[in-house]
């Protein structure tokens, strides 16, 4: 996947101009925020939170007094931040990244009732042109958000851009489902079941079904690993998990 040069790009199954996808994709975030925690669970089974706990135990931030920086983009909700603050020592320190406000304010609300706003901070920005100096991150993680974004090379670059040498990206995303069998159920469910859940829950089909669609127009796992590795990211691989629906995407940068 290249950065579209007719200056459209793909909302669900919809060609739309490229400058007009990020305020499409706000709105849908807007109308789901106060559900969307939920709508995670009623979607995955509850397997996101075991996918989200195999992306923490891969970065293992240190649980000593070593000081380290995660920069979490696209997670407004603060549901990795939390996780890795939970895992790590003393010296961690976690900014969550969104563009949109919704989000961030449930995070932010969150990060107080946790008590752990002290060490979770929330920063409005685009991952095309992240509000932060060269070098200043230990890790990057974003979990499915990727898919979000317009200009994903931009992203990538970005996460290399601001990271420190020898630090880490981590990009949790759905991907295609190999399964013979699982890809037929895996579709029906999708296309079928979860609009109708977002409907029940949110009140908002519609943007559930950008949702399904935004993963079914996501590149197959090599072709975005390569994308990683043209970012600049070294030692590049990823780990398919639930047979193909989501993977587990790591490079370094060194």
């Amino acid at each position: 996947m290249s950065e579209p040069t007719d200056f459209t790009t793909h909302f669900g199954y919809r060609d739309v101009p490229l400058g007009d996808k990020q305020a499409l994709v706000n709105d849908v975030f807007h109308s789901v925020a106060r559900r969307y925690d939920l709508m995670n669970d009623l979607m995955s089974g509850g397997l996101h939170r075991v996918w989200k706990d195999v992306m923490i135990t891969t970065l293992n931030p240190p649980r000593d007094g070593a000081p380290f920086d995660l920069l979490d983009v696209a997670g407004g909700t603060g549901d990795i931040a939390f996780r890795a603050a939970g895992a790590a020592g003393p010296n961690f320190q976690a900014t969550v990244c969104d563009i949109n406000t919704d989000m961030l304010a449930i995070g932010r609300e969150r990060a107080e009732a946790k008590h752990l706003d002290h060490r979770v901070t929330f920063v409005e920005g685009n991952a095309e042109a992240l509000p932060f100096a060269d070098g200043n991150f230990d890790a990057y993680t974003i979990a499915f958000g990727i898919r979000n974004v317009p200009r994903i090379p931009l992203a990538l670059k970005e996460a290399y851009r601001v990271l420190k040498p020898g630090s880490r990206f981590l990009c949790l995303e759905f991907s295609t489902v190999t399964v013979p069998g699982l890809d037929r159920l895996y579709d029906f469910f999708s296309f079928n079941i979860i609009p109708q859940l977002g409907r029940a829950v949110t009140g908002d089909a519609e943007s559930y079904r950008y949702l399904v669609e935004s993963i079914r127009q996501f590149p197959r796992a090599e072709p975005f690993a390569e994308m990683i590795r043209e970012a600049g990211f070294s030692r590049v691989k990823y780990d398919i998990m639930s047979g193909g629906i989501v993977a587990l995407h790591s490079g370094w940068r060194l």
